[in-house]
């Protein structure tokens, strides 16, 4: 079975070309103000208009009220919400209903303490994003660089698809696979020449770096 891959925080009809070449499942487009990946409504829209049919078109959001939500929406073609907040299990619930659009619920990870939330969040959303869990103060709820120890969830499954991110590049995915037996994956800073900046080069390793694993899950 071959690994689906993400990529995310596209800012360029490069990237999209990139991502199309490459073979992604997923392309990402960022809704954070304080994320160097941050895109305007016009720039998403003209970019996910170029996105071909078969990639699925995902926004990243940050506690988005509803009213955000229905702007966006009414601007941007979009396939799926992933919501890299602090949503509650009910606030998911609710935008999965509300707005009738596949729901991924990132959940940060650093230590097995953090490891109920993804059963919780596996009983409302469509799919769960497995990310690094980022440190105290940071600005970023993702896309910083950073692993975490991928054993805490090597084996393990949940209700719904899940997707592994947090410090992926083309040079450690493969193990990354192996060890957690990831299915998909998803990348932002891995594939970059600096923050928000997406090379062509590494995002064609990566892909073709999750093609030579194959994947147990």
């Amino acid at each position: 079975m071959s690994v689906r891959v993400k990529i995310c925080g596209l800012g360029r009809v490069e990237d999209v070309v990139a991502c199309r070449d490459a073979g992604a499942t997923y392309v990402g487009f960022v809704f954070f103000p304080k994320s160097p990946r941050h895109l305007s409504f016009e720039t998403a829209r003209d970019l996910a208009l170029e996105v071909p049919p078969g990639i699925a078109k995902v926004a990243l959001t940050v506690n988005a009220e509803d009213a955000f939500l229905e702007d966006l929406l009414a601007e941007v073609p979009l396939d799926i919400l992933q919501l890299h907040g602090a949503e509650t299990p009910d606030r998911v619930a609710h935008i999965r209903d509300h707005f009738k659009l596949p729901v991924m619920k990132a959940v940060g990870v650093s230590d097995e303490s953090d490891l109920p939330a993804l059963n919780d969040y596996a009983k409302v959303a469509d799919q769960i994003l497995v990310d690094a869990k980022p440190p105290k103060g940071a600005s970023l709820p993702g896309g910083n660089g950073l692993a975490f120890d991928w054993r805490l969830i090597a084996g393990r499954r949940w209700a719904v698809p899940w997707m592994l991110a947090g410090g992926l590049t083309p040079q450690n995915v493969a193990e990354a696979v192996r060890l957690t037996g990831a299915a998909q994956v998803d990348v932002s800073s891995g594939v970059e020449s600096a923050p928000g900046v997406k090379d062509a080069s590494k995002i064609a390793d990566f892909v073709a770096a999750t093609k030579r694993v194959s994947s147990y899950g």
